[in-house]
């Protein structure tokens, strides 16, 4: 069976197509914003939400540059998003421990401000993005981006309130480590489902040649 064979119904297509756009100019403007706000704040964890915001916005550019391909190579490109959230999750750890060894304290106004305001863009985005969660790999990745980072922003938000009450960084730290974890499940979960795509294209193939598996 061909790539073409195995990709989803071109209204699907269009309909998957016209929100990655949406979500493309959410997360490009959504980034900018955070950076401004984090570097203004010293808060880490808006440094690694806009961080989150330009991944997931080369992501969506990614996904539709494959959109129009087969099964195949919407999996691989879901593999490269899912080892991209794992190296995500993981410099957000390394960054929190050097400013909770640094011990900044952030700016918990503009924390709580630019929190806010991320959630609602990235609810929107989830909103429109809920029924394709359950599509192949390359879908449920884009998805699964989404949902954490409005998880996160709630975080965010909480974090603001707990620098704002302690008069800590250590709400900070905490949810930085929150958002990694988030990211390292994800990817776990989009790798493992992506594999699995590839590894049955290529019996599919396999059995379309008329070789043995």
């Amino acid at each position: 069976m061909s790539e073409q064979c195995c990709a989803p119904p071109p209204t699907q297509d269009r309909r998957f197509k016209r929100v990655l756009w949406i979500a493309l100019v959410v997360n490009l403007g959504m980034f900018l914003v955070e950076i401004g706000g984090g570097i203004a704040s010293d808060s880490t964890s808006l440094l690694a939400d806009a961080a989150d915001f330009f991944g997931d916005a080369t992501n969506y550019a990614i996904s539709l540059w494959v959109l129009p391909f087969g099964l195949a190579w919407r999996a691989r490109a879901a593999l490269i998003k899912g080892i991209s959230m794992a190296v995500y999750g993981a410099s957000v750890i390394a960054y929190a421990l050097y400013n909770l060894f640094s011990q900044v304290v952030p700016e918990a106004m503009t924390m709580g401000a630019i929190g806010t305001l991320a959630f609602f863009a990235n609810f929107g985005v989830a909103v429109l993005l809920y029924r394709f969660r359950s599509g192949d790999a390359n879908m449920r990745s884009v998805w699964l981006c989404t949902r954490n980072d409005a998880i996160g922003n709630l975080a965010v938000i909480a974090a603001a309130l707990g620098v704002f009450g302690t008069q800590t960084g250590w709400p900070d730290y905490i949810v930085a480590a929150i958002m990694a974890t988030l990211a390292l499940t994800a990817s776990v979960s989009v790798i493992r489902r992506a594999r699995a795509e590839l590894r049955g294209e290529v019996l599919e193939e396999q059995d379309a040649h008329g070789h043995m598996h």
